[in-house]
């Protein structure tokens, strides 16, 4: 069983080495002290949290733990694990590994890539002493992804046959893949018996929500989340890696998000405007927690390239949302 944190892990090797792939979530209604203790404050809360209940043991036995290197409180995170396994071997932390993929635009970066994919591949093999079946295992995740964006589908209908909440937790069900693939599938088949959801369709754009607690209270007031831009959400399938090989691996890797920490204001512009268009949106929600300024910077060019009204829900806490700003849009 491995836990892993950040959108550029490539789960597709960790299911071709026969892993059971969680990816590790926080708790905002759970004490942080754990990880404010060795992160400090300053650090986004969702990696503090995450520290907390792995010191806490809040998820169990993990055998590992994987890294991506997205953002910077991903990696504050990784340089905690480590150390904490170095120096107090008593607190039962996994042993981490460091997944570094980078997204310019370059050919230096893409060979770069290419080396770290093929590299942690390479520890995969080490660890379980068994050759990678990439191929088998690329296929099978864009199988899910390609049912993942059918499932999208539903959603973006006028009016939505699902909501925000629900869709978030059908993405990111904590399950082996092919229970997953197969309960997509299920759903899929009982779609036309879904209900109608009338109401503001809201695309929310910024920061990660690893748990449902923003999106329960957005549309608690109304709303329905239609589309989203961060990594627990629509971007994770909206693209399939299509050859099985490491190569192909990387590339997709490469060319992932565009994700607020690691993405410039005008390719999130883009991004963001075109996809609220393809859900209909009524209203653009941005999102910036305490702890993660990036998605602020961004929102005044998204809010221009989209042209519809716009909220900026700027340092909040962590799960938390004051919804009241989104009744008088700009």
């Amino acid at each position: 069983m491995v836990g892993y944190v950040g959108a550029d892990v490539p789960v597709e090797l960790l299911t071709a080495a026969e892993a059971f792939a969680v990816r590790l979530t926080g708790d905002p209604d759970a004490d942080s002290a754990a990880g404010d203790l060795y992160l400090g404050t300053g650090v986004d809360p969702m990696a503090r949290s995450i520290l907390s209940r792995l010191l806490t043991g809040a998820y169990g036995e993990l055998d590992r733990i994987v890294v991506a290197h997205d953002c910077e409180a991903s990696l504050r995170l990784f340089y905690a694990l480590r150390e904490l396994r170095r120096v107090e071997p008593g607190a039962g932390v996994p042993e981490p590994y460091l997944v570094d993929v980078r997204h310019l635009p370059h050919r230096t970066t893409a060979r770069y890539n290419r080396r770290r994919i093929g590299e942690f591949a390479a520890r995969l093999a080490a660890w379980t002493g068994r050759p990678l079946d990439v191929a088998g295992a690329v296929a099978a995740h864009d199988e899910r992804r390609r049912l993942l964006a059918a499932v999208a589908g539903l959603r973006r209908e006028r009016p939505a046959r699902l909501t925000g909440r629900q869709f978030l937790a059908v993405a990111n069900a904590p399950l082996p893949l092919p229970e997953h693939v197969a309960l997509l599938e299920k759903l899929l088949s009982e779609a036309a018996g879904l209900p109608a959801h009338h109401r503001r369709r809201v695309f929310l754009t910024g920061g990660d929500h690893d748990t449902p607690h923003v999106y329960e209270a957005i549309e608690a007031d109304g709303h329905v989340i239609v589309g989203e831009d961060h990594s627990f959400g629509d971007p994770s399938f909206e693209s399939q890696v299509g050859a099985g090989d490491l190569d192909a691996l990387a590339e997709h890797y490469h060319r992932g998000g565009p994700y607020a920490p690691a993405s410039t204001a005008a390719e999130r512009a883009a991004h963001t405007a075109a996809a609220a268009r393809r859900c209909h949106a009524d209203l653009l929600v941005g999102y910036a927690r305490t702890g993660d300024d990036a998605p602020a910077w961004d929102f005044p060019d998204q809010r221009a390239a989209l042209g519809i009204p716009a909220v900026l829900l700027d340092r909040q806490e962590y799960g938390r949302a004051d919804v009241k700003e989104l009744r008088c849009p700009a």
